[in-house]
């Protein structure tokens, strides 16, 4: 298994020998615009994909299938539903389904809560996009278990710590695990992604797993960067478990790290 970071939560995962592409938000710095219900910011996103154009049409040549935990804008821009190719195989929630439908998608796989598509298992989970009003505004959201023979990785999407995550955790027991970092927030409401600290508690709690923090540094509303995460990891002890990878950075679970 191989697990490349693109830009924010965009992640290539290779296994089994296919090409799996992750809330592909494949737009140029600054195209995504404004977030709303945020007084000062830049244009979206904040930074460039880690590859020029010519790359990335180089490399969606060679996906075999896109998974969406949901259709917010850093996780299936415009650029995304322009780029990837109609055909592509796309695997999500029924509830998104006929938004994709409608954009001209049409090889949709949708596992009610599980589906085995080329060798692989996909594992639909739940996930809770903040709380109180603005979790209620952000919609649903889910993220995935992707298995293979013995390889597992759970990829929790937008979401905050709370107790399904320690649940999913617990009953899958995923060796590798991908949460979405940054502690987003608006200028009203709580968090609407996890903190630092609660990146600490996902990690307390399966200790023989690796983590990998992701969606950091490329949205305006992120309050917590690379550095404050990296800080919290040390403090507890963690950096043998606890990874933030860099952008276009590519992890290679076979080495350990």
């Amino acid at each position: 298994m191989k697990i490349q970071l693109w830009r924010n939560a965009t992640v290539l995962l290779e296994l089994n020998n296919k090409r799996l592409l992750l809330d592909p938000m494949l737009g140029a710095k600054g195209s995504m615009g404004l977030l709303p219900m945020i007084k000062e910011q830049q244009p979206n996103p904040l930074v460039d994909l880690p590859f020029s154009a010519r790359e990335l049409e180089a490399q969606l040549q060679h996906i075999d299938a896109v998974l969406l935990t949901h259709l917010h804008p850093d996780h299936w821009d415009l650029a995304a539903q322009e780029l990837i190719s109609k055909e592509l195989p796309i695997i999500c929630s029924s509830l998104i389904a006929p938004d994709l439908n409608q954009q001209g998608f049409q090889n949709i796989l949708v596992p009610d809560r599980e589906l085995e598509w080329e060798g692989i298992q996909f594992s639909l989970t739940e996930g809770r996009h903040g709380s109180g009003e603005i979790g209620a505004m952000m919609g649903t959201v889910n993220g995935f278990v992707i298995k293979s023979g013995s390889e597992a990785a759970y990829f929790a999407g937008d979401t905050i710590w709370y107790e399904e995550i320690n649940s999913i955790l617990q009953n899958f027991k995923p060796a590798f695990v991908v949460l979405n970092g940054g502690a987003a927030q608006f200028d009203q409401g709580e968090p609407i992604l996890m903190t630092s600290e609660e990146i600490i508690l996902a990690a307390q709690a399966l200790p023989s797993s690796k983590f990998y923090i992701v969606h950091l540094e490329a949205l305006s509303h992120a309050r917590e960067d690379r550095g404050i995460i990296k800080s919290k990891i040390s403090q507890n002890g963690l950096q043998n478990q606890c990874f933030v990878p860099a952008d276009g950075e590519v992890i290679d679970t076979s080495d350990g790290h």
